[in-house]
């Protein structure tokens, strides 16, 4: 198609102020009110506060033809037919019963139209789209898409260029290029816009064509805030590209929209595509010129909007756009058309080609067949815990043999990065091959080398490009035969390396190293170069299990809940972060079990040692059970002289109420309201959270007497008045005994842990055990989250109010994940289980997990872990609470050490509780790398009990997501 009459290029607004809107809207409507202008690049819009409503006034731009605007009139009501959940600016008729108005203003004749206001805010704004969001908006534009495949309108003007149209997109880029003054610029968005349509053109001839909406974009949506804080797309406005056009275009202009966002990147638009294509299916054909249509649209707006403020600089809207728009084009342009092609095709399920590589002749025929392949995904027992942080792990692995090479398609834990929010590159496009001599490398096949200035070679024939790094003494560019003698492998460092890679990509290399969210796209024109190397059988990549968590549904009861309603597959650990098998490392903040660190060498030694002497139960005699009982003894006040060892938290408390018990010959117990203690019998009896039992309150047996929950945050009573908690739980405890309700234990955390991490109110518990005791109960205290130094400024909790418990229950923390649990008291109260019988725990204190309890008393001493609890911790929560001063939603910053809580609230005042956001805050921080989740009966506030093992550094990472996320969204 030749480029038309250039006349398309100029539209200059129509020539009206508010004061001559004002007056169009008495005559032609008998509208009054108050009137702004919203701004706009081609028409003039202005918002009406009317007396009967809210309306919209648009005022034509001149080249806009009155047929086109009863088509988009006509459109809507379509649209409203078949959508009536959405919402849409339908036309209020004029006085004389026409949507569409004549008038003259300035001397020219113009027209408008008074749209019914649609209610909602806008996203174009908000910085950061969630993937719910973005699948919404690919959603509503297929719905249109589907609902307009059904609407017709007569062409006002067949042969009117219609620039918006992306079929004319490279005729607009080529017809505005050159008036940019920014050549370099310029020249860039003109060969990308050729690059693309020479992709979209083989295929033009058939994409279905039909009205469209045309600019179904973040700024042209309006939207309802949703109670987790986000804006979803409820309703469509700005018809003014309505249109004739290829469908897959509406989605194209749809992904191009979420390019500017915070952190947006190619990979954002998938959701959309496969929400799109839900409502209606692409075709071959538009999965294929997808994206290259997405470059031409980025394409279009950035010359269009440059054009615009060159003929209308005091054109404020088109001006603040200009930013906006050279993003969008850059991230449509930052990975081949190629590549997310194939990645949009894995995204919705369609099978990617295949390329069969069979070379002429060995690339290193003195090469024995079968060579070992080097593990170095995050599943590999080759390397070792820790070594996947060192640069050279990979040469490390591969020293001592004749002859390794790395597997094609593998995520490396050795690309593996902590302490960043940033998305590492870990999936392998090709192959690395490491040996201990030199071998000569020949042409696989024939074809054209050339040799790079930074020591590469590339081999292009009539297949993939063939690209190799690590050649000495390469042979001079020109043609080769297949066979023919390329080089010899370089030496480094005492080995010789060679990286081979194949791309179908002619026009540039492919990178050695590709995201996970892109790895499909990169694999897709990164061919496996092995066959090029070796005959072997190769194992290949470990399988990557998509069905793994469908799996998990089936064979794992779904009440065993997981975190994340997508979840990474987490397979790897070291000290305070985790590694999935695609690579991503993510910053633990919320494994309080592992205490020490994930990975922990020295108590990984012990086990292994352990296992291979001896593993049975406590009833044989071996020396560690009875070092861990002295060992834990020696660390509590000295009348708590006797140790139990169970298996968990949950056997501890219970264990520890059955001690009370048959102490007491009673079984009347109080409980504070809003804590966890575990899913026994009795510890379950005891808790009180409907975070994680709904019915915990009504479901408790009468045995079972409960006082409020002291959190002078948002309790009964708050700050200062935090004190009177003390006497009434006290008064409480006299009033059940007073009835025949003597309790016989009161079990309380030492420090309000499942609220959030508060601490009790000062005197709490020396007012509330002095009262259980006067009436014969017993007091016991739950450590098993805030004990073994985690609070930073003491040991165990029950030293921060002045007190000593008569039974103390730990686990968690005292085995770092291994199943290990412990119950400290006095002799008689011990003796007292008798009058039940005996008592006996299969694993608890077995050999292995009396070591393991030894191993982490020793790392917890040596390694100085209390205090690194008290003094990262202290940085972290001054961190926060310089959060809290910017960002009202967080309401305040809990705890002490590394035990702390962010609450978030939606009102400071109210306190009501952030509850939806605080769920997809913590999905978002997954996305940027960190682990975290929701605690409280409210579920508002986020648990923070990383390992003590936790860096400064990476409580920067932390507080930096977290600010990264209360600005830019969630």
């Amino acid at each position: 198609m030749g480029l038309p009459s250039t006349d398309w290029l100029v539209r200059p607004v129509a020539p009206i102020d508010e004061a001559a809107a004002s007056a169009v809207l008495a005559t032609r409507f008998g509208v009054r009110g108050a009137v702004r202008d919203l701004g706009s690049q081609q028409d003039r819009n202005y918002r009406v506060r009317g007396e009967t409503g809210e309306y919209v006034l648009k005022v034509a731009n001149p080249a806009t033809r009155t047929a086109e605007l009863r088509a988009q009139c006509d459109a809507v009501e379509h649209l409203t037919r078949a959508l009536p959940g959405l919402r849409l600016p339908r036309a209020v008729p004029g006085t004389d019963g026409d949507v569409v108005q004549p008038f003259r203003a300035d001397g020219a004749e113009l027209t408008c139209r008074l749209l019914e206001f649609v209610p909602g805010e806008p996203i174009m704004d908000s910085r950061y789209l969630a993937p719910a969001v973005v699948a919404r908006l690919g959603e509503l534009a297929g719905q249109i898409a589907a609902a307009l495949a059904g609407f017709t309108a007569p062409d006002p003007d067949p042969d009117r260029f219609r620039p918006w149209d992306l079929r004319n997109a490279l005729e607009v880029v080529e017809a505005l290029a050159p008036h940019w003054p920014d050549r370099a610029r310029a020249d860039q968005v003109l060969s990308a816009a050729r690059t693309a349509y020479a992709l979209v053109e083989p295929h033009a001839k058939d994409l279905p064509v039909q009205f469209v909406h045309g600019d179904i974009t973040d700024n042209n949506v309006v939207c309802e805030t949703a109670g987790d804080g986000r804006r979803m797309p409820v309703g469509v406005i700005d018809f003014g590209d309505l249109g004739t056009g290829w469908t897959v275009a509406e989605l194209a202009v749809t992904c191009t929209s979420v390019l500017h966002h915070h952190g947006a990147g190619p990979a954002s638009v998938l959701s959309a595509a496969r929400a799109f294509d839900a409502v209606r299916p692409l075709s071959d054909g538009e999965s294929a010129v997808l994206w290259p249509l997405v470059v031409l649209r980025a394409a279009v707006m950035v010359v269009s909007g440059q054009y615009d403020v060159l003929q209308d600089p005091d054109n404020g809207y088109a001006s603040a756009a200009l930013d906006r728009e050279w993003a969008m084009f850059q991230s449509a342009v930052s990975v081949p058309a190629e590549v997310m092609t194939a990645q949009l095709r894995e995204a919705l399920g369609r099978p990617l080609p295949q390329v069969a590589v069979v070379p002429a002749h060995r690339m290193l025929p003195d090469l024995p067949d079968g060579i070992p392949v080097l593990d170095l995904s995050p599943q590999s027992d080759d390397l070792h815990t820790g070594r996947w942080l060192d640069a050279d792990a990979e040469a490390a692995l591969a020293a001592g043999r004749p002859a390794a090479r790395t597997r094609h398609g593998e995520f490396r834990m050795t690309r593996t990065t902590i302490d960043t929010t940033d998305t590492p590159a870990t999936c392998a496009l090709g192959v690395d091959l490491h040996l201990a001599d030199p071998l000569q490398v020949h042409a696989p096949w024939a074809g054209t080398l050339t040799r790079h200035a930074d020591g590469t070679l590339d081999l292009r024939g009539e297949g993939p490009v063939l690209w190799l790094s690590g050649i000495a003494d390469p042979a001079a560019s020109g043609p080769v035969a297949a066979g023919q003698r390329l080089g010899t492998v370089a030496e480094r460092d005492g080995r010789h390396t060679l990286g081979v890679q194949l791309s179908t990509l002619a026009d540039r290399r492919p990178p050695r190293f590709a995201t996970p969210a892109l790895a499909a796209g990169w694999l897709a024109v990164s061919p496996d170069p092995t066959a090029l190397i070796t005959v072997g059988h190769d194992p290949g990549e470990p399988s990557a299990d998509r069905d793994l968590l469908d799996r998990r549904d089936r064979a794992f009861a779904t009440v065993q809940e997981h975190y994340y309603d997508e979840p990474p597959r987490i397979e790897r650990g070291w000290r305070h972060h985790l590694v999935d098998t695609q690579g991503r490392g993510y910053l633990d903040m919320l494994n309080n079990v592992t205490i020490l660190g994930h990975g922990h060498p020295g108590l990984s030694d012990a086990v292994h040692r352990q296992w291979r002497r001896l593993n049975t139960n406590s009833r044989f005699h071996y020396g560690s059970v009875v070092e861990l009982s002295e060992r834990l003894t020696a660390l509590l006040p000295p009348e708590l002289d006797t140790v139990f060892l169970v298996n968990s938290g949950s056997e501890a408390v219970d264990l520890a109420l059955r001690l009370a018990w048959a102490t007491t010959g009673r079984q009347d117990t109080v409980a504070v309201e809003e804590a966890y203690h575990g899913w026994t019998y009795a510890s379950d009896a005891v808790s009180t959270s409907i975070a994680d039992n709904p019915n915990a309150l009504s479901s408790r047996p009468s045995w079972i007497h409960t006082v409020a929950a002291p959190n002078s945050y948002r309790g009964r009573h708050r700050a200062a008045e935090a004190h009177r908690y003390g006497p009434e739980a006290a008064a409480r405890i006299t009033e059940l005994a007073a009835q025949g309700h003597r309790p016989a234990a009161f079990i309380c955390e030492p420090f309000y842990g499942n609220a959030g991490g508060l601490p009790l109110p000062d005197g709490y518990l020396r007012q509330v055990y002095d009262a259980t005791r006067a009436v014969g109960g017993l007091c016991v205290a739950d450590e098993v989250q805030v004990g073994y130094g985690r609070l930073g400024t003491h040991f165990w909790g029950f030293e921060q109010q002045g007190v000593v418990p008569d039974i103390v229950t730990v686990a968690k923390a005292m085995g770092n994940g291994h199943p290990l649990g412990a119950v400290i008291t006095r002799r008689e109260i011990a003796d007292a289980y008798r009058t039940q019988g005996y008592f006996f725990s299969s694993a608890g204190g077995s050999p292995v997990s009396s070591v393991v309890g030894l191993t982490v008393l020793d790392a917890l001493r040596d390694e100085r872990l209390q205090d690194n609890a008290l003094e990262t911790g202290g940085y972290l929560k001054r961190r926060l609470e310089e959060l809290a001063d910017r960002h009202p939603l967080i309401g305040a910053v809990h705890g002490s050490g590394l035990y702390l809580g962010v609450e978030f609230v939606r009102d400071r005042e109210t306190l009501e509780p952030a509850t939806e956001e605080t769920a997809v805050i913590c999905d978002r921080l997954r996305e940027l790398g960190v682990i975290v989740q929701p605690t409280s009966d409210r579920q508002c506030v986020l648990k923070i009990k990383p390992p003590l093992c936790l860096t400064r550094q990476s409580a920067d990472v932390f507080a930096a997501a977290l600010d990264d996320v209360l600005t830019n969204g969630w």
